[in-house]
């Protein structure tokens, strides 16, 4: 009897996952979605065993539709939230790695990088698109290698440079700093892919990047010499928070071998140039922004050993050069409490 029944049921699931898939596969756009959002408000969360016994043992034909139609239409837009918002329901299940695998076996993570990267695709899109490739890549290190293999680093430094949405970019800038996590085969590209957002237009972007540099730079240890420059012109923008998460990114690199070079760097910001003197930001105002002197001693005394203390002093004394300093990068007010600490050590 028990037996019966239980075949009973099995064969009504059956019957209605083949419905389901019929009426997929006859339907047009306005049919799918409504599918779609059924599907998705039925299954969120859902483990990968319980969407198994929701479609009878069947997902997998469900997903497969679901994909091939991604791949014909993601370029078009139709439907692209829902279908993105759906294959996350597969992705995101615990015990479904049969699901991403058979994603992952159609091409699916470069789909999702290419659709990042549409100049047409909305920013909700590239979200949703986002949330999936970070489902993969917290699937472990294989994944994040796929990933990179796949040209994925470039595609998510170009988004956030890009994008104009903070939630996306703060998606792009957690993708990245995962993708340079536990992945010691490409955590070097991943560093160099930061770097390069550093000289980007995107302030939002600029500021991300710094701040996901001093968490990756441990990871990577030493400190490529590239990195001198984009940093030290991000010091001349307008944009406050851009640069304390340049002044605390130089703090952190004083300890590494190119420290040298960005005090080198840091004393010709002293000079103003032409163009710097056509704006000024308002930077490392105050005492609590120094990022030379009151660090330590020892980054003083290495002011001393560029020879700056003599430039520095005769400043304070020419008012005519302290008026063009007004002008500069680095504002009058820092170089006196820069003077101050020098001459507590001389």
């Amino acid at each position: 009897m028990h037996l019966n029944m239980g075949s009973a049921k099995q064969q009504t699931a059956i019957s209605k996952v083949m419905s389901l898939l019929q009426e997929w596969d006859k339907g047009k756009k306005a049919v799918r979605q409504k599918i779609l959002v059924d599907f998705i408000r039925q299954n969120q969360n859902k483990t990968g065993p319980e969407l198994e016994q929701e479609f009878a043992q069947a997902a997998s034909l469900f997903l497969t539709r679901l994909t091939a139609w991604l791949r014909l239409t993601y370029m078009v837009g139709n439907c692209l939230n829902e279908q993105l918002k759906a294959i996350s329901v597969f992705l995101s299940a615990s015990s479904g790695h049969k699901f991403m695998a058979e994603f992952l076996e159609v091409g699916g993570v470069l789909t999702l990088l290419e659709i990042i990267g549409l100049k047409q695709a909305k920013e909700e899109d590239k979200l949703e698109a986002l949330k999936n490739l970070t489902y993969i890549a917290n699937a472990g290190r294989k994944y994040k290698e796929l990933i990179c293999e796949s040209y994925g680093i470039r595609a998510v430094a170009e988004c956030l440079a890009k994008s104009k949405s903070e939630e996306t970019q703060d998606s792009c800038r957690n993708l990245l700093l995962m993708l340079a996590q536990g992945n010691p085969k490409f955590e070097v590209q991943v560093y160099k892919g930061l770097i390069a957002l550093l000289p980007c237009s995107s302030p939002k972007a600029q500021q991300m990047a710094a701040q996901t540099l001093r968490i990756v730079q441990p990871i990577v240890k030493a400190a490529n010499p590239s990195i001198v420059e984009p940093l030290l012109n991000i010091l001349k923008t307008l944009h406050l928070e851009v640069q304390f998460e340049g002044i605390e990114l130089i703090k952190e690199l004083m300890e590494y071998d190119v420290s040298d070079r960005l005090l080198q760097g840091l004393v010709r910001l002293l000079h103003p140039s032409k163009e710097d003197t056509i704006r000024r930001p308002d930077i490392l105002e105050g005492a609590q922004n120094m990022i030379l002197c009151r660090e330590s001693n020892e980054i003083a005394e290495k002011l001393i050993q560029l020879r700056v203390t003599h430039n520095l002093l005769y400043a304070m004394g020419n008012e005519d050069y302290a008026d063009s300093q007004r002008q500069s990068s680095i504002s009058l007010e820092w170089l006196k409490l820069l003077i101050k600490h020098l001459k507590m050590i001389i």
